[in-house]
């Protein structure tokens, strides 16, 4: 569908549009609790007049022009609204990229069929006679976005993304306390939500073991290896966070410590975020028209990069980097990740593992958070006794200090995984998100 704008003189405007078709059905202990879809359309329109924005939602594509030219009454003209500093910093794309077309479009998958891939995991995953399962529950959910982007520059840009999310989680009561595990997967198409069974069962039987035999972590400072999805979990968090330099603009002491190309960790870790990976973080165009790419956050330990909008790029004197990111059309863009990810390394998981002569192996984790300490709550972790992996131990919190976990990695694994489970909030809006990296050996982690 193309439009075409009336955009006023002497002031800066821009209008994102969004189109959303989504799907969800779950069942819980054999009974039908979800089953629903929607469909939206909406626009954000902006004028700027050098001094103010002036905004306004529509669900009414006919009311697009109309907001445009009343919100430009409210603005006063500006000759030289040209030279402005952020509308200096504003791109001019033009372009259509449509991924998801034809067999690959989520949308032409029949609700029949979304029920049938349901059905089918319920049937091998879900026993009712298993007297370990106290509650299980599986959902099959899909959404497919259409993005547009027109600005008064002359940007006219038009995208699409999707996701297909499937998941089984689990209950298992043991002495009276109940536990929780299982798996989910976010795919871009629906054929890859098929076939999952087999883990999903194996990680079943994982969490049910935990729920049994896991014993309390004596607390303390332990030496430790970090699985891939614990690391994805660091890096978004105690890294990626630290890396949005919004949060630097009010902040002397925050900018202070992360001077470009100051050594902030071992030189076994670069750190990538990378918007035009079509994962769940795909951002090909940024909210603002920015065209996104990959950009090394950290390399070799080196700080190289910050993510930014076009108003912290421009007050920084730095690249913009394609992460003015909104969570729908009723919010205006913020600097957020996209598909952020620590690279593998050159070492061999096992190895790290069989050097470890007591420490903890960290399989999963619940959440996390970080600034310049993290935290994050594991739900899966093992002994680690003379290089072996031993008994399940129950650790409630995880901790360290950013600054000095990036420089006790001592291994960085080859088994890079990035994962598409995320939605990140900040200042009330969630993203979609992806995080990734391989297992690392970190020297030293507080555990409680």
């Amino acid at each position: 569908m193309e439009y075409n704008f009336r955009f006023p003189k002497d002031l800066y405007a821009d209008v994102r549009i969004e189109e959303s078709e989504s799907l969800w059905l779950g069942m819980e202990n054999g009974e039908l609790k979800n089953d629903g879809e929607s469909a939206e359309i909406g626009a954000m329109v902006r004028v700027f007049d050098g001094n103010l924005w002036y905004t306004a939602t529509t669900n009414s594509l006919e009311e697009i022009q109309g907001q445009l030219d009343a919100l430009a009454q409210m603005a006063t003209p500006n000759p030289k609204i040209a030279d402005e500093r952020i509308v200096k910093e504003f791109e001019v794309h033009q372009e259509e990229r449509f991924l998801y077309s034809g067999e690959n479009d989520l949308r032409k998958v029949s609700r029949a069929k979304w029920k049938e891939i349901m059905d089918g995991y319920v049937e091998k995953c879900a026993d009712p006679e298993d007297p370990d399962v106290s509650f299980w529950f599986c959902g099959v959910s899909g959404r497919h976005l259409i993005k547009r982007f027109y600005s008064s520059k002359g940007a006219k840009i038009a995208w699409d993304r999707q996701q297909c999310n499937l998941n089984f989680f689990y209950g298992f009561t043991v002495n009276g306390v109940t536990n929780y595990g299982g798996k989910g997967y976010t795919t871009m198409t629906v054929p890859e939500l098929l076939g999952h069974e087999a883990e999903i069962l194996e990680k079943k039987a994982q969490y049910l073991d935990y729920a049994k035999n896991a014993v309390d972590i004596t607390p303390g400072d332990y030496e430790c290896v970090l699985a891939p999805f614990v690391t994805a979990m660091f890096t978004h968090e105690s890294f990626g966070h630290k890396s949005e330099a919004d949060f630097m603009l009010n902040d002397k002491t925050l900018r202070e410590e992360w001077v470009m190309g100051k050594k902030v960790g071992s030189e076994k870790v670069s750190i990538c975020d990378m918007g035009d990976l079509p994962n769940h973080g795909y951002v090909p165009y940024d909210d603002e028209g920015t065209k996104a790419g990959k950009i090394y956050l950290m390399k070799d330990g080196i700080l190289t990069g910050r993510l930014h909008d076009a108003n912290s790029a421009s007050i920084m004197g730095e690249a913009k980097t394609g992460n003015a990111r909104a969570q729908d059309y009723h919010f205006q863009p913020i600097v957020r990740m996209t598909n952020t990810y620590m690279e593998a390394g050159k070492d061999n998981p096992e190895d790290m593992i069989a050097g470890v002569k007591d420490g903890i192996y960290v399989v999963d984790v619940n959440n996390g958070t970080g600034n310049s300490t993290f935290v994050m709550n594991p739900s899966l972790c093992y002994r680690i006794r003379d290089g072996k992996i031993c008994e399940p131990v129950r650790v409630h919190m995880i901790t360290g200090s950013v600054f000095q976990t990036l420089f006790d990695i001592e291994g960085v694994g080859t088994d890079f995984e990035l994962f598409d489970t995320y939605n990140c909030g900040k200042m009330g809006q969630g993203v979609n998100v992806s995080a990734g990296g391989p297992s690392i050996h970190v020297k030293r982690l507080a555990f409680n």
